[in-house]
């Protein structure tokens, strides 16, 4: 099957290079093709070695041995690698959850074998990560990876001429409806790989169905293993099968999803599946300047790992097929919820979501659905139905703040306003058409250099 280009391939290139490398450990959920852009990447080098601690004779290399010197001896003689300083070798450690001991020895890799490429993966690896007894800190590095975002999606079709349209910083209109058509495949498939994968390979959507079967399937058996006890695994079960209907609002645990279960009990299961990276809890923040200060006692969003996969369990993909403009879909959760995937695919460098705001007070209905920080400033990001919708809460957001920036995410095509607020304040708003959300930060750079360089 035709492999695909992913984002991550620079930032792999990138440590491959570097004269401090350490051994990487690339983190993200299961199914999101971990093992695939590795083995991609390890065609790059002399000698490719690839061990899946699942398997009980690649994780004997491990056992009874503390020296990664012979380790890696052992591993070399069997894969039949000649060592030699001159060649590059890249050692792939994958499922490495299964051995938490293994992680503890990679540090050994970065101190005794400088030479050799060390790069570990594996899913839930913070349950993992609980039991290593000497963690490496400072001698081991991260990159995180996520499904497939919009760019990534059309790199896949391979429409060169649409990717270089999609590039252009401002976008032109000359392909925007044709953007649009694209970006409403996306968000009812989802990023995938074997999705998307399959979708290109047949042209619909009807094998597609049984693959995320399987993938959901996988999902739940693994978080599964980690309850602790039965009532645990009750709430698990119980948080898997209905938070769905609760895509990108704000939820309590207390009762949640019609239920008995107490406060404590349901938090817990969600931080057990927000480490897993299926279902993330995302916090406000009541922050109007930099730094963003997250508030831990306001209600968190749901932020599922892949849009897709929710449209699947919710069983409406066959609805959103039918729908010109998704705006309004699923009570109009579908769009600032893969807008919110989109911005967390960017980032590789640790697992920090970005942030929603709401006012400090009690009661109080005002939100914005996202809050970009630009070195010292707050911009705020409305996502609204169509190309119109009441900006009550961004005058209240503008009225506070010192700058006079705001974003807005909507089915129409890209501009430059001038607004004002109820109270009198006089603002830009930059216009981005859904398609542009892994576009945000050039697109703010963009129009704060163009408004500025008018003053």
């Amino acid at each position: 099957m035709k492999e695909y280009k992913r984002e991550i391939e620079k930032d792999l290139k990138f440590w491959k290079e570097k004269q401090d490398r350490k051994p990487l450990i690339l983190r993200g959920a299961r199914q999101i093709g971990k093992s695939t852009i590795v083995r991609k990447f390890g065609q790059s080098f002399d000698y490719y070695i690839e061990l899946n601690l699942e398997r009980e004779k690649d994780a004997n290399y491990f056992e009874n041995q503390e020296s990664v010197k012979n380790i890696f001896d052992s591993i070399a003689l069997t894969h039949q690698v000649k060592r030699n300083e001159n060649k590059q070798i890249l050692l792939f450690i994958d499922e490495i959850q299964e051995r938490p001991k293994v992680i503890q020895l990679l540090r050994y890799f970065y101190e005794d074998l400088p030479h050799i490429h060390v790069i570990a993966a594996g899913s839930l690896l913070e349950f993992a990560l609980g039991e290593v007894k000497q963690f490496p800190v400072g001698r081991i590095e991260y990159l995180y990876m996520h499904p497939f975002n919009f760019h990534e999606f059309l790199c896949a079709e391979n429409n060169e001429q649409l990717i270089e349209e999609f590039n252009k910083v401002p976008v032109s209109n000359i392909a925007h409806n044709l953007l649009m058509e694209r970006f409403h495949q996306y968000c009812i498939i989802g990023g995938m790989p074997e999705v998307v994968k399959r979708f290109y390979v047949d042209g619909n959507l009807t094998r597609i169905p049984a693959v995320y079967n399987s993938i959901w399937s996988t999902y739940k058996s693994d978080v599964e293993k980690y309850a602790g006890n039965k009532t645990e695994l009750q709430i698990i079960r119980h948080i898997l099968k209905t938070s769905p209907i609760y895509m990108d609002q704000r939820i309590t645990f207390q009762n949640f999803g019609s239920s008995n279960y107490r406060s404590r009990e349901v938090g817990e299961a969600f931080r057990n599946l927000d480490a897993a990276g299926i279902i993330r809890l995302n916090y406000p923040t009541t922050s109007y300047t930099a730094p963003i200060m997250v508030d831990y006692k306001k209600s968190p969003r749901l932020q599922f790992l892949d849009t897709g996969i929710v449209n699947h369990i919710l069983g409406i993909q066959s609805e959103l097929i039918a729908l010109k403009d998704l705006s309004n879909a699923f009570r109009g959760a579908l769009i600032p919820h893969i807008i919110m995937q989109e911005l967390i695919s960017l980032n590789k460098e640790n697992d920090e979501l970005p942030h929603f705001w709401v006012r400090d007070k009690a009661q109080s209905s005002a939100e914005i659905d996202l809050v970009y920080r630009h070195q010292s400033i707050l911009i705020p990001i409305e996502i609204k139905s169509g190309s119109t919708g009441s900006m009550k809460s961004l005058h209240y957001f503008m009225n506070h703040i010192e700058h006079d920036f705001a974003v807005r995410i909507y089915g129409g095509s890209f501009s430059i306003e001038e607004h004002k607020t109820p109270e009198g304040k006089r603002f830009k708003l930059m216009n981005l058409p859904y398609y542009l959300g892994t576009k945000i930060p050039e697109f703010v750079n963009y129009f704060l250099e163009q408004e500025n360089n008018k003053n």
